[in-house]
């Protein structure tokens, strides 16, 4: 009798697990376009397998499973298997959401790529409208104008404020020329007829946008199209809209589901939670946190590395500086407690850029880009922790070598972090990294490789010393990460993915943290 029970339950028990990988993958069903002019359906998931047929450029499939990089897709009367990285994800429309930058300076473009032209800037808990998420990007309102922004560095949440943008005369999008001499076009377009020219430091409102160039209206009244990689944006604002509720300012929460606490501690109770977005005004400033009045009258503290702030606080008026030098001696009377990075600064180098594209993987990635994406979402993950952040490049541009070195000396900084992606002529070769140059480099270099090295899966080749200028001519704290080898094509198309770029900035973050905390004891 107990072996047929025993039997009937393990029957029962199979035939659920395998049943459940369909019962999972029919609520995660979506949809993606081929980008590819033919992409192989296979049988199964991997190059290994039967080709069963093939789809063509702008078709669209069902995703109804995924194994690693390929995606289980209805075709036909059946089901196949298509590699992933030849189909792009349908853009989501984000109904009544509205996003809060986590970050500073945090670039607005046209189109949802690095490669494409900078509109403007957010500042850490700026907010916007969005409309529909594309990848690893979200459309948003800026200034009346659509951008995109990429959505590693803002909090999603639902919309609590509509912004009135008809009122363009207070908030205007001006257009700076950087070059010496910069050819206006009757249309957007490098063929069409030049009707005028503009010089270095001209300055334009922006009238119209398509992809990479801008319409102005010159000084003639004449409206022309100028190429927008030779110039530079701006906001020109009439008038400054400031928050002068209470005399100690206001502060917006940056993440959902923030704690608010009884009193300035993380292991004190939690009094009420905020979404992204929601502002109070601050009663006063305590060490790393604030004291806010909630709604009821009620009062909570919020940790300061969770919030944007306004305005400073009574407690904390900030006097003006006349030299570098006393900045500094400020930055190093901050008190600061673990965990946390308030105080430090951290130089961030995205290897190459520009005319300088890095390696090129066997799949055809470019390093520049790579370097460029991870480098921000390293950053929004820092400041966070209260680190005062300063990037080497925002964006696709050339950056001599040297002057990467000098901004991390002019800035003083506690920690220079140099990220690149490898390559070798051997393909089979594979891994992380982790180098340094001098003596005073090398404990940084092993807390960042060992935090790395717990988040991530792919081959430990260790620390060791290496002969970069970034890390021979540096000062600093400096250290230079190879993130793994692009030109080995299995380990490209895991480290080009959003997750595997989560995990390896969490590690670089949570080694940050571990060094300096170090420093505590």
């Amino acid at each position: 009798m107990n072996a047929k029970i025993i039997h009937k339950m393990t029957i029962i028990f199979l035939s659920a697990c395998l049943l459940m990988p369909y019962i999972q993958v029919n609520a995660q069903e979506n949809e993606v376009t081929v980008n590819v002019t033919s992409l192989k359906v296979r049988s199964g998931p991997g190059l290994t397998y039967d080709t069963i047929g093939a789809v063509t450029k702008n078709d669209k499939l069902d995703v109804i499973g995924k194994e690693n990089e390929w995606l289980q897709v209805n075709f036909g009367s059946s089901t196949g298997w298509v590699a992933s990285w030849y189909t792009t994800k349908e853009s989501l429309e984000l109904a009544n959401k509205q996003i809060v930058s986590k970050v500073n300076r945090l670039n607005v473009r046209t189109e949802p790529t690095t490669s494409s032209a900078v509109i403007g800037q957010l500042q850490e808990g700026d907010s916007a409208n969005a409309y529909k998420s594309q990848e690893d990007w979200i459309e948003i309102d800026f200034q009346g104008r659509k951008g995109w922004i990429n959505q590693s560095y803002v909090t999603v949440t639902e919309q609590t404020v509509t912004k009135d943008t008809s009122d363009k005369s207070s908030s205007e999008n001006v257009f700076e020329v950087s070059v010496d001499a910069l050819n206006v076009r009757s249309k957007a377009d490098l063929t069409s007829k030049k009707i005028g020219q503009v010089n270095k430091g001209d300055q334009f409102s922006v009238v119209d946008s398509d992809h990479n160039w801008v319409q102005v209206e010159l000084e003639s009244g004449e409206k022309g199209w100028l190429y927008s990689f030779y110039g530079t944006f701006t906001t020109a604002s009439t008038s400054e809209s400031i928050n002068t509720e209470g005399k100690n300012g206001t502060i917006t929460i940056l993440y959902n589901g923030t704690n608010l606490r009884k009193d300035s501690t993380t292991s004190s109770e939690v009094v009420s939670r905020a979404d992204a977005g929601t502002t109070f005004p601050v009663a006063e400033k305590i060490n790393d946190w604030y004291k806010i009045t909630l709604g009821n009258e009620q009062t909570a503290f919020v940790a300061s590395w969770l919030v944007s702030a306004s305005s400073t606080t009574a407690n904390e008026t900030e006097q003006s500086e006349d030299n570098s030098n006393l900045e500094k001696e400020k930055k190093k009377d901050v008190t600061r407690k673990k965990g946390t990075l308030k105080g430090l600064t951290i130089v961030i180098d995205a290897g190459h850029g520009g005319n300088d594209r890095g390696t090129t993987g066997a799949l055809g990635t470019d390093e520049k880009n790579i370097t460029l994406i991870t480098s921000e979402l390293l950053s929004s993950k820092l400041q966070a922790a209260g680190a005062n952040v300063i990037l080497t490049r925002e964006s696709d541009e050339y950056v001599d070598l040297r002057k990467r070195v000098s901004i991390g000396h002019q800035v003083d900084a506690d920690a220079f972090i140099s990220l690149h992606y490898d390559a070798i002529e051997n393909t089979s070769v594979r891994g992380f990294t982790t180098y340094y140059m001098h003596s005073y480099q090398k404990e940084l270099a092993k807390y960042v490789h060992n935090g790395l090295g717990d988040m991530i899966s792919l081959k430990d080749r260790g620390t060791q010393p290496g002969d970069y200028l970034v890390l021979r001519e540096n000062k600093q704290k400096a250290i230079l990460i190879e993130l793994g080898y692009l030109s080995n094509p299995s380990e490209e198309r895991n480290v080009t993915t959003q997750n595997y770029r989560e995990q390896a900035t969490h590690g670089i973050y949570n080694g940050i943290i571990k060094y300096f905390d170090a420093q505590l004891d």
